[in-house]
């Protein structure tokens, strides 16, 4: 900061020295009047006696003074090189030498001032000087920064030495499989003579695949912190710019930098951004891209045995890259980061709720039962969420409510408290939740109920939270049945009391006809259809996401897929009528306790309600 400021100072300094010199040299240059006279005016004047005296100047000009006005006129010859010389030409003209008399004219030669000398010469250096010095500070100041002008095809990766790591695989949790892959990279970076002894290849490349915040970069870096050594750090779409060959300058630069630094590692982050595979999509692909892939392959395969530096990308869509760049040799390994388990978030949790004060009756194994499908970034954010809660209610730690409180944040916002409703819709909205909540603790294979609410949150009106006794990988057709009867209860409590319908289950009926679909088309859960699979259907990766199907059926079986769907819905829609008919009591107590107290806990509903024989109590799974 102190160095730019000298420099500007400099700058403005210089630049005030060159207006002055040039202000100077232009009152020089300026004659005191607009008149000019010629050598034979002058001489006229001299014998009609009005001049006074005359000033012979260094810089080639006349300054006469007159008698009367005493007013300076300049007049402009090219030979006054001396005071005779003057004299010389004015006796010529005709001018009497008594004229020229000191007694009558005097005649004054004025020899050069060094000072005004050096400013003269200073009004016409000066300028160019600083004008060199302005052009050198700018590309010196381009040479230190990363001027894009300047450093167009340089690589923009950061560097983290490996001196002082701040993460390592104890920073790391929930992914323990993949942390044991990544430990035969650490000790071929720390060891690498112990491999090449025995003829071993170590890796060059390592892919990291995983929804987003499962841990990738974390886990890189722990890796880098792990072996200490420097770690490069860049993202995909920095390599690529609109002009061809500047990303594979950059790549080029990023390889050179590594191997001046091995054994270190090179990140690249979002790898998609770069290797998506070549001559895919309509109207070709852009050449810049393809350039900057083509250069990184190059680079992956000009790896020398003795070459420590490990390349580790991440990326959520591995099936876009490029075969190329996913063959033995590039990247040899692929390291798989999932959602992590009950078991995999107690731990994130203890990770993240280092140095910030928990109270002791905080319950971190019931949040991680209480958080099915959160990645590690979900519950850090919970984490941070439920300290900033803290923070608000004049808390000096972290307690259980609070914890809760943010799983229902993070999933669906914060609570709408200000919104006004009528005490219609709200007896509505109670009826609508407590339908939810009495068809799912009605029925063994549902989850149990943690929580019924009528403050809104998001979009919701209310909502009813459901807690699973354990994570599933595998879902039975009895639990997805179950799923759609308390999905649809909401609707069902608004037919049985109200005798009338509203908007409020719109997201329930789109959840319901998705899973019933999928039930029929992908999962062969129906008797009349049989294990079969309808249609091929594209998705995005990890996401779960439907962007196109191929229809492989005839039209009547697209008609029997829909009876089938309508009578999976038809058959939970029912089911969730029946129970209801037959708790109707409960029914009232529940949404009536709901208008009193706008949100009911798991003890309170179970003291109304008492789970059926045979059914546990146990992420909240939300229910609008």
């Amino acid at each position: 900061m102190n160095n730019s400021r000298n420099q500007s100072f400099m700058i403005y300094a210089l630049l005030f020295i060159a207006i002055i010199a040039m202000v100077f040299f232009q009152m020089q240059q300026r004659p005191v009047t607009e008149e000019v006279l010629t050598i034979n005016e002058l001489a006229a004047q001299i014998e009609q006696g009005e001049v006074k005296r005359i000033l012979v100047e260094n810089d080639n000009r006349l300054r006469v003074i007159y008698s009367e006005s005493g007013a300076e006129v300049v007049e402009r010859s090219t030979q006054k090189e001396s005071g005779e010389t003057l004299v010389q030409q004015l006796v010529a003209l005709g001018v009497s030498a008594e004229k020229l008399e000191p007694s009558n004219i005097k005649i004054e030669i004025r020899p050069p001032s060094s000072w005004m000398t050096v400013l003269s010469v200073l009004g016409y250096v000066l300028p160019f000087l600083l004008l060199g010095f302005l052009f050198w500070w700018i590309f010196r100041q381009a040479q230190g920064s990363n001027n894009q002008a300047m450093s167009f095809g340089k690589s923009r990766a950061r560097m983290f030495t490996g001196e002082n790591p701040t993460v390592t695989f104890d920073d790391v949790a929930g992914a323990d499989e993949s942390k044991e892959e990544l430990k035969e990279v650490v000790e071929f970076l720390r060891e690498p003579q112990k491999f090449i002894q025995l003829g071993a290849r170590i890796p060059k490349g390592v892919l990291l695949v995983g929804p987003p915040g499962t841990g990738k970069t974390l886990l890189a870096k722990a890796v880098s912190g792990e072996a200490g050594v420097p770690f490069f750090s860049i993202s995909g779409s920095e390599f690529v710019e609109m002009f061809v060959g500047v990303g594979a300058s950059r790549v080029r630069d990023l390889f050179e930098q590594a191997k001046r630094h091995s054994p270190c590692i090179i990140f690249v982050d979002e790898i998609d951004a770069v290797g998506r595979q070549r001559g895919a999509g309509l109207g070709g692909s852009h050449d810049e891209r393809e350039q900057t892939l083509n250069q990184m392959l190059v680079e992956m395969d000009g790896f020398d045995t003795d070459t420590n530096v490990i390349i580790m990308a991440a990326t959520n869509r591995p099936d876009i890259l490029d075969p190329a760049l996913m063959r033995p040799g590039r990247f040899d390994r692929r390291v798989t980061l999932d959602r992590p388990d009950v078991k995999g978030r107690e731990a994130i949790l203890k990770v993240h709720i280092k140095g910030k004060p928990l109270e002791p009756e905080a319950d971190l194994a019931s949040l991680a039962r209480a958080t099915p499908g959160f990645t590690g970034a979900d519950l850090e954010n919970l984490v941070n969420e439920a300290a900033i809660l803290a923070a608000r209610r004049n808390k000096k730690s972290i307690g259980q409510p609070e914890m809760e409180e943010a799983i229902e944040r993070v999933v669906m916002g914060p609570e709408r408290k200000s919104r006004l409703i009528s005490e219609e819709e709200k007896r509505i909205i109670a009826y609508h939740e407590a339908g939810h909540a009495v068809v799912a603790n009605a029925i063994a294979e549902a989850d149990p109920v943690q929580k019924v609410t009528i403050v809104g949150r998001g979009q919701a009106g209310g909502v009813t939270w459901f807690r699973p006794n354990e994570d599933r990988i595998l879902m039975s057709r009895k639990k997805m049945m179950a799923t759609l009867a308390y999905a649809l209860g909401g609707r069902a409590a608004e037919e049985l009391i109200f005798d009338d319908i509203t908007s409020g289950a719109s997201n329930d009926i789109e959840q319901v006809t998705r899973m019933a679909r999928a039930m029929v088309t992908r999962l062969g859960m129906s008797s009349d259809l049989g294990p079969m699979v309808y249609g091929q259907a594209q998705e995005l990766v990890f996401l779960g996401r439907e962007i196109s199907e191929q229809r492989d059926y005839s039209d009547d079986v697209a008609n029997q897929i829909d009876r089938e769907v309508r009578k999976l819905i038809d058959e939970a829609y029912g089911q969730a009528r029946a129970i209801l008919a037959e708790y109707r009591e409960k029914l009232d107590e529940i949404a009536n306790r709901l208008l009193e107290v706008e949100t009911i806990t798991r003890e309170e509903f179970e003291a109304i309600f008492p789970a059926p024989s045979g059914k546990k109590s146990g992420t909240p799974q939300p229910s609008a």
